[in-house]
Protein backbone atom coordinates (compact mmCIF):
# COMPACT_ATOMS: atom_id res chain seq x y z
CA UNK A 1 0.00 0.00 0.00
CA UNK A 2 1.48 3.33 -1.04
CA UNK A 3 1.38 6.26 1.32
CA UNK A 4 0.75 8.94 -1.32
CA UNK A 5 1.55 9.99 -4.88
CA UNK A 6 3.82 12.96 -5.70
CA UNK A 7 5.03 14.71 -8.85
CA UNK A 8 8.69 14.36 -9.82
CA UNK A 9 9.27 18.07 -9.08
CA UNK A 10 7.98 17.57 -5.49
CA UNK A 11 10.66 14.98 -4.68
CA UNK A 12 13.45 16.24 -2.41
CA UNK A 13 16.67 14.72 -1.09
CA UNK A 14 15.70 12.00 1.40
CA UNK A 15 12.28 11.35 -0.15
CA UNK A 16 11.38 7.68 -0.57
CA UNK A 17 9.88 6.76 -3.96
CA UNK A 18 8.99 3.58 -5.83
CA UNK A 19 10.74 3.05 -9.17
CA UNK A 20 9.96 -0.07 -11.22
CA UNK A 21 8.32 -1.67 -8.18
CA UNK A 22 11.38 -1.19 -5.91
CA UNK A 23 11.68 1.38 -3.08
CA UNK A 24 14.46 3.97 -3.48
CA UNK A 25 15.65 7.01 -1.51
CA UNK A 26 16.42 10.19 -3.49
CA UNK A 27 20.06 11.25 -2.96
CA UNK A 28 20.25 14.07 -5.53
CA UNK A 29 17.76 15.84 -7.78
CA UNK A 30 18.31 18.46 -10.49
CA UNK A 31 15.26 20.20 -11.96
CA UNK A 32 15.68 22.01 -15.27
CA UNK A 33 13.52 25.00 -16.12
CA UNK A 34 10.82 24.81 -18.72
CA UNK A 35 11.61 25.81 -22.26
CA UNK A 36 9.50 27.83 -24.67
CA UNK A 37 7.48 24.78 -25.74
CA UNK A 38 8.54 22.15 -23.28
CA UNK A 39 8.17 20.82 -19.78
CA UNK A 40 10.62 20.78 -16.92
CA UNK A 41 12.84 17.73 -16.60
CA UNK A 42 14.06 16.10 -13.40
CA UNK A 43 17.35 14.21 -13.18
CA UNK A 44 17.14 11.96 -10.13
CA UNK A 45 19.89 9.92 -8.46
CA UNK A 46 18.45 7.33 -6.05
CA UNK A 47 19.76 4.47 -3.89
CA UNK A 48 17.76 1.30 -3.20
CA UNK A 49 16.38 0.99 0.33
CA UNK A 50 16.72 -2.80 0.37
CA UNK A 51 19.58 -3.73 -1.96
CA UNK A 52 21.57 -0.41 -2.00
CA UNK A 53 21.63 -0.36 -5.82
CA UNK A 54 22.14 3.04 -7.45
CA UNK A 55 19.80 4.33 -10.15
CA UNK A 56 20.09 7.54 -12.22
CA UNK A 57 17.26 8.56 -14.54
CA UNK A 58 15.57 11.56 -16.17
CA UNK A 59 11.80 12.04 -16.13
CA UNK A 60 9.40 14.86 -17.06
CA UNK A 61 8.45 17.04 -14.08
CA UNK A 62 4.79 16.07 -14.27
CA UNK A 63 5.48 12.31 -13.91
CA UNK A 64 4.04 10.77 -10.76
CA UNK A 65 5.86 8.64 -8.17
CA UNK A 66 4.40 6.45 -5.43
CA UNK A 67 5.75 7.07 -1.92
CA UNK A 68 6.13 3.73 -0.08
CA UNK A 69 4.88 3.19 3.44
CA UNK A 70 7.85 2.53 5.74
CA UNK A 71 7.06 1.05 9.15
CA UNK A 72 10.04 1.18 11.54
CA UNK A 73 9.86 -1.39 14.36
CA UNK A 74 12.06 -2.75 17.14
CA UNK A 75 12.93 -6.41 17.62
CA UNK A 76 15.17 -8.72 19.66
CA UNK A 77 17.69 -10.99 17.91
CA UNK A 78 17.03 -14.69 18.55
CA UNK A 79 19.62 -16.27 16.23
CA UNK A 80 22.01 -15.26 13.47
CA UNK A 81 22.45 -17.28 10.27
CA UNK A 82 21.92 -16.53 6.57
CA UNK A 83 18.92 -14.54 7.74
CA UNK A 84 18.55 -13.02 11.20
CA UNK A 85 15.77 -14.50 13.31
CA UNK A 86 14.12 -11.73 15.33
CA UNK A 87 11.14 -11.35 17.66
CA UNK A 88 9.07 -8.17 17.33
CA UNK A 89 8.97 -6.38 20.69
CA UNK A 90 5.35 -5.23 20.28
CA UNK A 91 3.54 -8.18 18.70
CA UNK A 92 6.00 -10.91 19.85
CA UNK A 93 5.92 -12.57 16.41
CA UNK A 94 9.06 -14.32 15.15
CA UNK A 95 10.45 -13.25 11.76
CA UNK A 96 13.28 -14.30 9.45
CA UNK A 97 14.71 -11.00 8.20
CA UNK A 98 17.59 -10.39 5.75
CA UNK A 99 20.51 -8.33 7.00
CA UNK A 100 23.60 -6.76 5.40
CA UNK A 101 27.03 -8.18 6.27
CA UNK A 102 28.24 -5.00 7.99
CA UNK A 103 25.26 -4.97 10.37
CA UNK A 104 25.40 -8.75 10.91
CA UNK A 105 28.98 -8.43 12.20
CA UNK A 106 27.77 -6.05 14.97
CA UNK A 107 24.90 -8.28 16.12
CA UNK A 108 24.84 -10.85 18.88
CA UNK A 109 21.99 -12.89 20.31
CA UNK A 110 19.56 -11.07 22.66
CA UNK A 111 20.57 -7.64 21.28
CA UNK A 112 17.92 -5.21 20.03
CA UNK A 113 17.66 -4.06 16.41
CA UNK A 114 15.51 -1.75 14.33
CA UNK A 115 13.93 -3.36 11.28
CA UNK A 116 11.93 -1.68 8.53
CA UNK A 117 8.81 -3.06 6.90
CA UNK A 118 8.85 -1.48 3.42
CA UNK A 119 5.77 -2.43 1.42
CA UNK A 120 5.78 -5.94 2.91
CA UNK A 121 9.55 -6.50 2.64
CA UNK A 122 11.44 -6.51 5.92
CA UNK A 123 15.12 -5.69 6.44
CA UNK A 124 17.30 -5.08 9.53
CA UNK A 125 18.63 -1.54 9.35
CA UNK A 126 20.62 -0.96 12.56
CA UNK A 127 21.53 -2.20 16.00
CA UNK A 128 19.99 -0.26 18.88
Amino acid sequence: MVLKIINATEARVGTNIIIDGEPYTVKKIDISKTGKHGHSKCRIEAVGMINNSKKVFVVPGHDKFDVPMVNKRKAQVLSIGDHVSVMDLESFETLEVPCSEEIRSELEENSNVEYWDIEGEKIVKRKI
